[in-house]
């Protein structure tokens, strides 16, 4: 460790070395630890670690995501990353700041997620300079898909041939193995036979065939994905997205995931981040129940960011159901992020609407009931396996904008209004807003697409031809100009208000069920806001009183720029409805 004794290198060596021991505890963690460092900073720019003090200053009340795929806009004439660079720079300035690529490497299967060479970028997009310019002009994420790689990969091939160091960059089991605790988000089998060089084996497929998992366990893994990460920030990534990250270390006999030493890998990139000139944020991606989620933070030494994925099922059931009641219990029991951390609100994704996080936050019924409806509107469903057998609603596939045109009353004339009181309670809450490019744009469900391709993630995976969508925006009674217009009215009158810092003190309201309302104040306490939303189709008037706002204060609501006296009369809200009310503006 003698090369990296900088300032805090102490502390830094120190914590790497007792990472990798409960990682290896086999090794030599001092040499490993050697490796590492090479690994992430190669030649001599580890001389220059730094540590990040914890704190709320790596992000703002400005900060805002875009989530697209990289080829989400084409014309067959461009490519399409330079597509989606012009949407950006002509409609996403000043509305958002930063911007998620899903998978934009060579692939097999799963839309990008099954990678065949983690340092190319795919040329039916575009290439490294594509992304590049991207992140000149917004805070880039990118995925690291690191459970599993395309089983047409370099990697992988290599394997077959028995060729080190990749012989041993899989995991392998025994189908007489106990395998029976493993938890699966697909029904396919869990492990594949192949023939190898060394003869045949079973390698282990979390997620379908065609992916295969990578095994942690082999140093030689982990330092192939640190080489990984620091190519990818050398390319201006500023984000890591943990794809699938709780799946990552394997232990036969056991459930094979969230494993102690797969929150060991993720404190050890956090450390690694922490220490980084650039400013690398960690974000882990982890579809799972509340508390198991939340573990992801550590004790402030793992995730930066993790994913509020509870707020998708939630919030759809509120507004398909003209209640908060279940959004605002959940919201009262929430824990603010712990310092230097936060959590990344949305509502819509590449993938479905997952319905595991709602296990124990909704009742069966009132899920059937999102179920039935969702379907009604157009959607799907997709099924998981079940430890012991069986199987169960794993997520609901649809576009955001459509699973909101029907209520459980059935179909009215208040979708769009309905639709935007989704997102703006994603931008109203602790935390930095996500938005799906597809919400944005009032994308319909994709059924052709479903069809054609075979696989119900399709439905909300809508390739856009460009210059027809710019023809829409150009109209501006479109669905897609009017939830496009409006939604960036809101995210730029968001960023202009300190209370919605992703840290920001929040509180849950108690008003009426059919109102999601909290109470949010800035960092230095000169800004208090309410944020109102009603979730029903019905008119609600709120005491004024019951806000207990301040007197002798001016306050209104930023979105209508209505007047609210302290203590007298009402607010009302209009069927959908969204009112920030703060005291300055």
């Amino acid at each position: 460790m003698s090369g990296i004794m900088t300032h805090n290198s102490y502390s830094f060596g120190a914590r790497l070395t007792g990472l990798l021991d409960r990682i290896y505890p086999d090794l030599d963690t001092d040499i490993l630890a050697s490796q590492v460092i090479d690994a992430y900073w190669p030649e001599d720019a580890h001389r220059r670690i730094r540590r990040r003090r914890p704190g709320n200053n790596m992000w703002s009340e400005r900060d805002a995501l875009l989530i697209a795929y990289g080829d989400s806009l084409i014309d067959g004439a461009h490519k399409p990353l330079a597509l989606l660079h012009d949407f950006l720079l002509r409609h996403m300035k000043g509305v958002v700041n930063g911007v998620h690529i899903l998978p934009f490497f060579p692939w097999t299967s799963d839309d990008g997620f099954a990678v065949t060479d983690y340092r190319k970028v795919d040329g039916k997009l575009g290439d490294w300079a594509d992304i590049t310019r991207i992140g000149t002009d917004f805070h880039l994420m990118s995925d690291l898909v690191l459970n599993h790689v395309s089983s047409q990969s370099g990697w992988f091939n290599a394997f077959l041939q028995d060729h080190a160091p990749y012989n041993r960059f899989f995991v392998t089991a025994d189908p007489d193995d106990d395998l029976s605790a493993v938890v699966r988000p697909r029904v396919s089998p869990l492990l594949r036979e192949v023939e190898t060089a060394a003869g045949p084996k079973h390698v282990w497929c979390t997620f379908g065939p065609d992916q295969v998992d990578l095994d942690f366990s082999n140093p030689e893994v982990l330092l192939e994905m640190l080489r990984v990460i620091r190519l990818h920030v050398d390319m201006g990534v500023r984000i890591i997205r943990l794809d699938a990250v709780a799946f990552l270390w394997k232990e036969i006999g056991s459930p094979s995931i969230h494993l102690p030493e797969t929150h060991a890998v993720v404190k050890l990139l956090r450390l690694l981040a922490d220490f980084s000139t650039e400013s690398v944020v960690i974000l882990t991606e982890t579809n799972v129940p509340k508390a198991e989620n939340l573990s992801y933070f550590g004790h402030r030494d793992e995730a930066h960011v993790v994913y509020n994925f509870p707020l998708p099922p939630l919030v759809l059931h509120a507004v398909l159901a003209g209640t908060a009641v279940h959004l605002l219990k959940w919201q009262r029991g929430m824990p603010p992020a712990p310092l230097g951390c936060a959590y990344l609100n949305f509502t819509a994704s590449h993938d479905g609407i997952g319905m595991r996080p709602a296990e124990g936050l909704l009742p069966e019924a009132e899920i059937d009931r999102m179920i039935e409806t969702v379907k009604s509107a157009g959607g799907l469903a997709s099924m998981r396996a079940l430890p012991g057998g069986g199987e169960a609603v794993y997520e609901l596939n649809t576009s955001y904008f459509d699973a909101t045109g029907h209520t459980f009353k059935g179909a009215d004339d208040h979708k769009i209004d309905r639709f935007l009181c989704s997102q703006t309670i994603v931008m109203s809450l602790e935390g930095i807003p996500a938005f799906y490019i597809h919400s944005l744009l009032a994308t319909p469900n994709d059924l052709d697409a479903v069809e054609r391709r075979g696989m119900n993630r399709a439905i909300n995976r809508h390739r856009w031809d460009y210059p027809q969508l710019l023809d829409l925006l150009a109209d501006p009674d479109s669905d897609q100009a009017q939830v496009l217009r409006r939604l960036s009215a809101r995210l730029k009158l968001r960023a202009r208000q300190p209370a919605f810092h992703p840290n920001a003190t929040q509180f849950t309201l108690s008003l009426d069920e059919r109102v999601f309302g909290i109470w949010r104040q800035s960092l230095d306490r000169t800004q208090s806001l309410f944020a109102l939303h009603n979730v029903s189709d019905e008119a609600v008037e709120i005491p004024a009183i019951q806000l207990n706002l301040i007197e002798d204060e001016v306050w209104a609501d930023l979105i209508s720029g209505d007047l609210v006296r302290p203590g007298e009369g009402s607010v009302t809200l209009a069927p959908y409805q969204c009112r920030w009310i703060a005291n300055s503006h």
